[in-house]
């Protein structure tokens, strides 16, 4: 009998470190600050983090602009910094995830200057999708940067090169063979140094297709692929499908050759997570494919409202969409890219969401600060940093909200997050919202998904099926309810802004807010609540 891989049903923890926590003073979160407070993590209850980049960079783009892919930035510490982290975390029984970004490298990364002075036509521009200009001097196609403006930057020598994202971070050529060998190299460097897996950013965007053809809608397309840009949800799905640099089909055989190199560390269970934008839902299923990566991210529930309906579906085509080549799902309500739960739905309603979700099959990322119900941190224009917000002229608001530095204790902000100025300004109303207010209250969202995943860990660990018993789409129809059985667990949210009463059903081991009145053989459920019952 062989056991389940670690990563299956893991519950994994996004640590964004510039804003996690800062040891040395300067206002940024630090290698060695995430050491310090790996017991808080752990206590958390966790299975793993996840470290958004702590690589050498020039930090136009929150470190996703790469200088050098195998080693440490100085803001973040150096690669003792890392060993003695991974250490902490290994002996703590945490497994450490961190990111890979394969799309592009940084315009400082010696490859790309050497490009610039190598000229047309070399082999070092070859590395990246260098173009001529089109005759009446324009760029290769309409294409469109994700964070706005043009996708194309012209160099002294009239070519353009392309970027997807900021200028600052050209895109690389995965045709060349060179490219291929040093990614390769990188994935072993950080394997070699006792890495347990690695989340692939833009999995899906490495391979790219008809680059001198323009796009009917480029700038409904750069939206499309935004999650901070609202709009109808057929729209979005019909410029989806259009993409031509997204989702082609080369990218595959990339990662069926990575799992190659995963798999050869004998006895060490490696993962792989893929950032996959993809549509239809169906193409995501391709990422984990017995040989290719292990899971890919769900995006849905990080823009899904708090609506019965659309629960169900997003759910139910997640769990059925993943079986199909038998995987589970992954669930996220926050990240690092996105607008926080707590600002997009409600306080109320993203506690009751989160307890929802971590009883569903399948594993579960949370983002840091999710777990004491931070809402987006509220900034001045002048205190953005996003390169969305500076390409679009303040536009497009940008991430900036998600990434405000953790408060950790004090009456005054930066609430113990460093001794110097934060990156980010914290809100000096998120007193109440600290790591020390909440550890010692019962009732704070940091015990509540303390009591979560300790109750997950004890009763549904192993379980991999859920059953539905009542919905407005199952056979048992209820407005604002949702409820399924999982193993031992009934699962109940009540998403109305009124209570509810249900059928007394077992003993209530947990609840999302608020307190359960007993009606005879009936239960009244808050409003904007959910419970565990253990029959």
């Amino acid at each position: 009998m062989t056991s389940t891989p670690w990563w299956k049903e893991a519950v994994i923890y996004q640590i964004y470190p510039r804003s996690f926590f800062d040891s040395n003073g300067d206002g940024e979160g630090d290698l060695p600050g995430i050491t310090s407070h790996l017991d808080y993590v752990q206590k958390l209850g966790v299975d793993a983090i996840w470290l958004s980049p702590f690589y050498t960079s020039p930090n136009k783009d929150g470190g996703y602009d790469v200088a050098n892919p195998r080693d440490v930035d100085p803001r973040f510490g150096n690669l003792s910094d890392f060993e003695t982290l991974i250490d902490r975390a290994h002996e703590l029984s945490l497994r450490v995830v961190v990111d890979i970004v394969p799309n592009h490298f940084s315009d400082r990364h010696a490859w790309f200057q050497a490009a610039l002075a190598a000229g047309p036509g070399s082999p070092e521009r070859n590395r990246f999708h260098f173009y001529d200009a089109n005759p009446d001097g324009t760029p290769p196609n309409n294409w469109i940067s994700l964070f706005g403006g043009p996708s194309w930057t012209q160099v002294e020598d009239g070519q353009y090169y392309l970027h997807l994202f900021d200028s600052s971070q050209p895109d690389l050529n995965w045709e060349n063979n060179e490219v291929r060998d040093d990614f390769e190299k990188t994935l072993r460097f950080w394997l070699d140094l006792g890495v347990d897996g690695f989340r692939v950013d833009v999995a899906h965007g490495l391979v790219k297709e008809n680059i001198r053809e323009n796009h009917p809608d480029p700038q409904g397309l750069s939206d499309a692929l935004r999650l901070d840009v609202d709009m109808d949800i057929e729209k979005r799905n019909a410029l989806l499908m259009s993409v031509p640099f997204f989702d082609r089909q080369g990218v595959h055989e990339i990662y069926r050759s990575w799992r190659k190199i995963f798999d050869s560390y004998i006895g060490r269970e490696i993962m792989a997570v893929a950032e996959a934008w993809v549509h239809p839902p169906i193409n995501a299923t391709l990422y984990v494919r017995p040989d290719e990566l292990h899971q890919v991210f769900n995006f849905d529930l990080l823009t899904a409202p708090f609506d019965e309906d659309f629960l169900f579906d997003v759910i139910s085509r997640s769990i059925a969409l993943t079986a199909t080549v038998k995987a589970l799902p992954t669930w996220a309500l926050s990240n690092h890219d996105s607008p926080r739960v707590a600002s997009r739905i409600g306080d109320a309603q993203s506690r009751a969401l989160a307890v929802f979700v971590l009883a569903l099959p399948g594993s579960a990322y949370v983002f840091a600060g999710q777990e004491l119900g931070l809402p987006d941190g509220k900034l001045r224009d002048a205190d953005r940093q996003d390169p969305a917000f500076l390409r679009t002229n303040g536009e497009v608001k940008g991430r900036d909200g998600a990434r405000v530095p953790l408060p950790w204790s004090g009456e005054q902000s930066p609430f113990g997050f460093t001794t110097g100025t934060p990156w980010l300004p914290i809100d000096p109303l998120w007193k109440s919202l600290t790591v020390e207010v909440e550890d010692l209250d019962p009732q704070s969202t940091l015990n509540l998904y303390r009591q979560a995943l300790t109750l997950r860990k004890i009763h549904l660990t192993g379980v991999e099926q859920m059953q539905w018993l009542q919905s407005s789409n199952s056979e048992v129809k209820s407005a604002n309810l949702l409820i399924f059985q999982r193993g031992p667990l009934q699962i109940t949210m009540n998403l109305a802004e009124h209570a509810q009463e249900i059928e007394a059903k077992g003993q209530v081991i947990l609840i999302s807010s608020g307190s359960l009145e007993v009606h005879g053989e009936k239960w009244l459920l808050p409003p904007y609540s959910c419970i565990w019952s253990l029959n």
